[in-house]
């Protein structure tokens, strides 16, 4: 099940391809994402010192009133990843054009996941021909629905 997803990650970038990792959470964050609160906009994964870590996702505290006083939304949280996973993540970061966002945060049974892809930024006029075929689409399924 879904918890919290980028939605403007196919509309920025080309995936190129694409993991699961686990994610080294507290359990007010864990709570927090069950409840569906969380935002993956503007998140990206860095890896540095042999591990993997989410860099800018909001997580907000579960209650707010008995959140501790040091806590950051937005602190990096780390990726469980095995080592050849880690290693051929840092090859694909340090290419030039590439970079790795994290598309969804889910459950698998009673843990919590998050999707991971390897990506390509998109240009203006790849997002144009996205939105035209998207639209194009959209309007022969309705001609096809009518008829």
């Amino acid at each position: 099940m879904t918890l919290v997803e980028y939605k403007k990650a196919f509309l920025k970038y080309a995936p190129i391809e694409s993991f699961s990792a686990g994610l080294e959470l507290t359990g007010q964050e864990v709570k927090s994402l069950r409840n569906k609160l969380g935002s993956l906009d503007g998140s990206r994964v860095v890896v540095r010192g042999g591990e993997a870590f989410i860099v800018g996702m909001t997580i907000p505290a579960y209650q707010a009133s008995n959140a501790l006083k040091s806590y950051d939304p937005e602190r990096a949280r780390r990726l469980l990843l095995t080592k050849k996973e880690i290693a051929y993540l840092y090859a694909a970061d340090s290419k030039k054009g590439l970079t790795i966002i994290p598309l969804e945060v889910y459950t698998n049974k009673r843990l919590i996941k998050v999707r991971i892809a390897i990506v390509r930024g998109k240009g203006k006029s790849d997002k144009r021909e996205d939105l035209k075929k998207r639209d194009a689409l959209r309007e022969t399924g309705r001609v096809l629905k009518n008829h």
